[in-house]
């Protein structure tokens, strides 16, 4: 079952869309790539290939437009406020996404796992980070984490040090960590066409030396940064995790 829903954003300046396909299951909220919105992932036959998890209600899928992301890659803005805007992108799926979905599940608590490919990695990382009361599991793919080298200055905003894993994960301690620690971030990747395996291993090793567990996957040369790689990467392991 479809569903599809649409809010002017304060924090945002702009209208987002929140789409929605299921009708029961664990929520798993899966970030666009960088300039992708709500519904890219059934475009691009994501859907169709996480179809039998949706079907026997063992997930339900939501999905967002990428409003930070698609800010920084075509940017939009001089680069304080790309930055500002990924921070705000952050609070919006926190203060206004996670409200929607619990609404939608009927249940006020219940937690969220993240996923993305490309930069939706890289949010599907951040959220679990950032936000580990609401986001317990995260499965980033083909990720890349480094986003300085994307923009055209040196250093980063404190907004930008706020929303970016690499940045914000040395800083993390006392309860917040504590919960952390309690949560999992699997990051999964090829090593083909246009992928990285070393900003793979950036985050890995970014949350094991705070203590994060989390395991990098690769699969080895075959497989590129490309839809197609991601249709087998994902209903594989969201099918481990809901058995």
């Amino acid at each position: 079952m479809f569903l599809k829903s649409r809010w002017y954003s304060h924090r945002l300046k702009t209208h987002a869309t929140l789409a929605r396909w299921g009708t029961l299951g664990q929520p798993v909220l899966i970030f666009p790539t960088a300039g992708g919105d709500a519904e890219e992932i059934e475009r691009m036959q994501l859907i169709r290939a996480l179809e039998p998890l949706v079907q026997a209600e063992k997930i339900k899928v939501y999905s967002c437009d990428s409003v930070g992301g698609r800010a920084w890659f075509n940017k939009e803005g001089p680069p304080e406020h790309r930055m500002w805007l990924q921070n705000q992108f952050h609070h919006y799926v926190r203060q206004e996404v996670v409200p929607a979905i619990r609404m939608d599940c009927r249940t006020e608590d219940i937690p969220i796992w993240t996923a993305g490919a490309s930069i939706g990695a890289f949010h599907a990382a951040a959220m679990v980070c950032r936000f580990p009361d609401v986001f317990t599991r995260a499965l980033p793919v083909s990720g890349t984490y480094n986003l300085m080298r994307f923009i055209e200055v040196d250093q980063p905003t404190a907004e930008f040090r706020a929303a970016s894993p690499l940045y914000m994960l040395p800083g993390v301690s006392g309860a917040h960590l504590e919960l952390l620690r309690t949560r999992y971030i699997h990051i999964v990747t090829g090593e083909g066409k246009w992928e990285n395996l070393g900003e793979s291993y950036l985050l890995g090793n970014a949350l094991g030396a705070k203590g994060v567990p989390n395991y990098v996957d690769s699969w080895g040369p075959k497989w590129d940064h490309d839809w197609a790689t991601w249709r087998e990467m994902f209903p594989k392991y969201l099918t481990d995790w809901t058995r």
